[in-house]
């Protein structure tokens, strides 16, 4: 017979995480599928080097539709957006969890 070995209790099968703006619940896509294309894509990529369009395409990989739709709804600035788009970046990545309190990384222009 074939050995079978479980591993549920070795994985993190918690959800999606989130983001709060505003009282607002958005949802942030954390699979690995997701995450991969956004490190294979853009894992390289500095901040300050971020076109318009790498920012609109992490965006869409990163927010399902419902959590779109809540942030079109906000009206944010497309600086603000930019912040929101990195900070999910680094929830779903680990980033955050390296860095210390204090001052913000993210750049006021791109």
């Amino acid at each position: 017979m074939a050995k079978i070995v479980n591993i549920t209790d070795k994985l993190e099968m918690d959800g999606n995480p989130f983001l709060v703006i505003k009282n607002e619940k958005l949802e942030v896509n954390a699979d690995a599928a997701t995450m991969l294309k956004i490190m294979g894509k853009y894992g390289e990529l500095e901040e300050s080097e971020a076109t318009p369009k790498d920012i609109l395409d992490l965006y869409n990989l990163m927010f399902p539709e419902e959590s779109r739709k809540k942030i079109e709804k906000l009206k944010l600035s497309f600086n603000d957006l930019t912040v929101v788009v990195m900070e999910a970046q680094k929830l779903i990545t680990g980033a955050e969890d390296d860095e210390s309190e204090g001052e913000s990384q993210i750049p006021t222009t791109i």
